[in-house]
């Protein structure tokens, strides 16, 4: 199979807002060819990359996957791109600063110009299918946001928890039937014995690991998210945008104001798909990192 030279994976479809973001990243970037390859779910990258560049070796390939952060890395200071090694140790997963592509999206001003821009095909097309009227400004709509997440400040507590538990012992790994790499790779020797203490190595690696997932270990790191949430600090620099995460604050904007303009469509064609279109991505440091980077497979 002939391959591009840059190679960018992402999550989701070809009508992804992943997708669309990275088409805009990379849109007069010159050079060498490159494609970007939507690889569907975060959990299976590793294999899609692995069949993607068969027959040849995914450590021999020049590629970078990006994909939105969640709950796996926490956010540093500084914005950035966060690194995430992939299952076959190759240092090429890039997250997102913020939790997911949504939060770069859920921006006061981008629904006010887009909810402005709806209204005025209406004036001009009264056939138009808008029936939410015209903004009511800036001031409610940040509004709408912050209180949808102040609604959602335990749950993200809680996920948060969860998600240090995850990250710190082995409960997402799945035991092994191997301790040499993947089937085809024997091991150096096949004797009942040294296959057996093999294992047991494995299971005994595993079993240390996943003793740390307690709920003890789950209410003391919930503790640490609970009172970090609570600070007035969090508030007032607005960093649940970063921290909560981005589906949880639209599925709560909606729940609050049903009336509003729906921000995601099953379909598309609503506000996330025309924001994509309109976020300055010169304004996030994390989006002109991931360029350079692409820039220089």
């Amino acid at each position: 199979m002939s391959v591009a030279r840059k190679i960018i994976f992402c999550e989701g479809r070809q009508n992804s807002l992943d997708y669309r973001l990275l088409s805009r990243i990379v849109a007069d970037i010159s050079g060498d060819e490159f494609t970007i390859v939507p690889a569907g779910s975060k959990f299976t990258f590793s294999v899609f990359a692995q069949g993607y560049f068969f027959p040849d070796e995914v450590t021999n390939q020049k590629y970078i996957i990006f994909r939105d952060r969640d709950f796996d890395v926490k956010p540093t200071p500084r914005i950035q791109l966060l690194p995430l090694g992939d299952r076959l140790g190759n240092p090429s997963v890039a997250l997102t600063h913020r939790s997911c592509i949504e939060n770069y999206l859920l921006d006061a001003n981008l629904i006010h110009d887009y909810w402005k821009a709806k209204y005025s095909e209406k004036i001009e097309n009264p056939t138009s299918k808008w029936g939410h009227g015209d903004s009511p400004g800036l001031e409610t709509i940040t509004v709408w946001i912050e209180s949808s997440a102040r609604n959602l400040q335990f749950y993200q507590a809680v996920r948060w928890a969860l998600g240090h538990l995850l990250n710190t012992s082995a409960a997402r790994e799945q035991l092994k039937t191997t301790w040499t790499g993947n089937s085809g790779k024997l091991p150096e020797s096949l004797e009942l014995q040294y296959c057996q203490n093999q294992a047991l190595e494995l299971v005994n690696k595993f079993k240390e690991a996943v003793e740390s997932v307690t709920p003890e270990n789950f209410e003391s790191s919930l503790d640490i998210y609970l009172e970090q949430f609570d600070t007035e600090e969090f508030w007032t620099n607005r960093d649940y945008l970063i921290w909560f995460h981005g589906k949880d604050i639209q599925k709560e904007m909606q729940r609050q104001q049903p009336t509003y303009p729906s921000l995601k469509k099953p379909k598309g064609g609503g506000f996330f798909e025309w924001a994509i279109d309109h976020i300055d991505i010169m304004q996030n440091p994390d989006f002109m990192e991931l360029r350079a980077r692409i820039e220089q497979l």
